[in-house]
C-alpha cells in the first residue's frame, strides 16, 4: 500500500512534467511559425523536442527507480544530471509562465488601447517580454542547482522545554536530516556538513533519516562519512521512508552500530547530564495510512525530559498528547523549492503537512523540523537552504 501511494505521487509528477513539456514545445513552435521554412528554425525545433523528450525520460527514470541509467561514472555523469535537472525545472517553469501569459493575454485582448501604436512594434515587444519571462525559470533553476543546493547553513535555535531542569539548560543538540547521499550530494559536501556539525561541539548529535534515496545509492559510504560525527554523549538516529523504499532498514541499523551510530527503532536510551535524565526515543518512519506512534507511550520515562526522534513530523500532535516534551524530524526538506508571497511560503510540502520547517509548539511540547541536507527528484533548492541545526535546550 505504501509503495502504491509512492507510485501514484510519482505518476502525478511525471504527467505534470509531461504536460508542461508538451505545452512548452507547442508554444515554441507557434513562436517560430513565421520561420517554418527556415533550416535554422527547424533545427531549433528538433533540438528543443529532443531536450524536452529527454526531460520527460529523466523524470520517468528518476521517479520509477531506474536511476542507474543516469549514473554511469564520475563528474561527467554528475554534470549531466545537474544539466538535466536545470532543463527539466526550467522548461516546466517556462511552460507555466507561457500558459499564464496566454491566459492573461486573452483577458486583455478585449481591452482596446486609446493610443495608436504600431502593430509590428507591439508584437515585437510582446514577444520579447514573453521570451524574457520564459527564460527566468531557467535562471532560477540554475541558481538553485549550482548555488543554493550546496549553500549549507548552520541554524541555531532555542528549543523550549517546559520545566527544564537547570543542569539541562543550554544542552546542545546537532541535528542532521534527509542527507540523500548519492549523485546529487558529493563526498566533499557531506564531509563539509559533518565538519559543520562537529564545530558546534554538541552534547548529542541526531540524524533523523533518509540517508540515501534508493537501493543503489551508497549507504555504506554515507555511514562511513557519518562515522566522523563527534558528540560528547554519542550519535543517535532514526530511519526514514527512503530506507523503507530501499529495504535497507536492518542493514542501516547494523552498519550504524558498527561505526558508532545508534539508530533507535522503537527503542529508547536514557542519558544523564549533571544528574538529570534525558530520555531519547526513536521510531521508524510513521506511515500516513496507519495510526501514529502505537505503543510509543511505553518508551516515556516519568521525571525525565523525553525527546522523540521521528522522520515524519506529522506525529507531533500525537507525541505531545502522549507526553513527549520534544520531537525532532525532517522529511519535508523545508519544501526544497519554496516561494515567499505576501509573507506566505508556497511549496509542495504545505499540501501534505502543517509542519514544513522550523520550530512549532503544542501545549508544553516543542517540535523542530529540519530543512535537511540533500535533495530528491531535482538537484536544486530555492528558498530552503540546506541546514545543520544546533538546538539549545531552554526553559520555556
Amino acid at each position: 500500500m505504501f509503495q502504491l501511494a509512492n507510485y501514484v505521487i510519482n505518476a502525478f509528477i511525471f504527467f505534470l512534467v509531461l504536460a508542461g513539456q508538451i505545452y512548452f514545445y507547442r508554444a515554441a513552435r507557434r513562436g517560430l511559425a513565421e520561420l517554418r521554412g527556415n533550416l535554422g528554425a527547424q533545427l531549433v525545433l528538433i533540438l528543443l523536442g529532443t531536450a524536452l523528450a529527454g526531460a520527460v525520460a529523466r523524470v520517468w527514470l528518476d521517479n520509477f527507480g531506474i536511476h542507474w541509467f543516469w549514473r554511469p561514472l564520475g563528474p561527467v555523469s554528475r554534470g549531466a544530471s545537474f544539466a538535466a535537472g536545470i532543463w527539466t525545472a526550467g522548461s516546466a517553469g517556462a511552460a507555466l509562465v507561457l500558459l499564464i501569459g496566454a491566459l492573461l493575454g486573452r483577458k486583455s485582448g478585449a481591452v482596446h488601447s486609446s493610443e495608436p501604436a504600431s502593430p509590428g512594434r507591439r508584437e515585437f515587444l510582446a514577444k520579447a517580454a514573453q521570451a524574457t519571462a520564459a527564460l527566468m525559470p531557467f535562471g532560477a533553476a540554475a541558481y538553485g542547482t549550482l548555488l543554493v543546493r550546496s549553500d549549507f547553513v548552520l541554524r541555531e535555535v532555542d528549543f523550549p522545554v517546559t520545566g527544564l531542569p537547570p543542569p539541562l539548560e543550554g544542552l546542545r543538540l546537532a541535528l542532521l536530516s534527509d542527507i540523500h547521499f548519492g549523485p546529487y550530494l558529493s563526498s566533499a559536501e557531506l564531509t563539509h556538513v559533518v565538519n559543520m556539525a562537529n564545530e558546534t561541539k554538541p552534547h548529542l548529535t541526531l540524524v533523523t533519516g533518509d540517508l540515501i534515496t534508493r537501493a543503489r545509492d551508497p549507504l555504506e559510504s554515507c555511514l562511513a562519512h557519518l562515522a566522523c560525527l563527534r558528540a560528547e554523549a554519542g550519535v543517535f538516529g532514526c530511519l526514514g521512508n527512503h530506507e523503507i523504499y530501499a529495504e535497507a532498514e536492518n542493514f542501516a541499523e547494523a552498519l550504524g552500530r558498527r561505526v558508532g551510530i545508534e539508530f533507535l527503532r522503537r527503542r529508547s536510551r536514557l542519558l544523564e547530564f549533571g544528574g538529570e535524565k534525558l530520555n531519547l526515543a526513536g521510531v521508524d518512519y510513521q506511515r500516513q495510512h496507519r495510526p501514529y506512534l502505537v505503543g510509543a507511550e511505553r518508551m516515556i520515562v516519568p521525571g525525565a525530559v523525553n525527546l522523540l526522534l521521528s522522520h515524519n513530523p506529522d506525529v507531533f500532535p500525537v507525541a505531545a498528547n502522549l507526553g513527549y516534551d520534544l520531537v525532532v524530524g525532517g522529511h519535508t526538506h523545508g519544501g526544497q523549492v519554496t516561494v515567499e508571497i505576501l509573507e506566505q511560503s508556497l511549496n509542495m510540502a504545505r499540501f501534505f503537512t502543517p509542519f514544513v520547517a522550523g520550530l512549532y509548539r503544542r501545549g508544553a511540547a516543542s517540535l523542530y523540523v529540519s530543512r535537511g541536507i540533500g535533495t530528491i527528484n531535482l538537484p536544486m533548492r530555492l528558498g530552503a537552504r540546506p541546514e545543520v541545526a544546533l538546538l539549545r535546550l531552554r526553559r520555556a
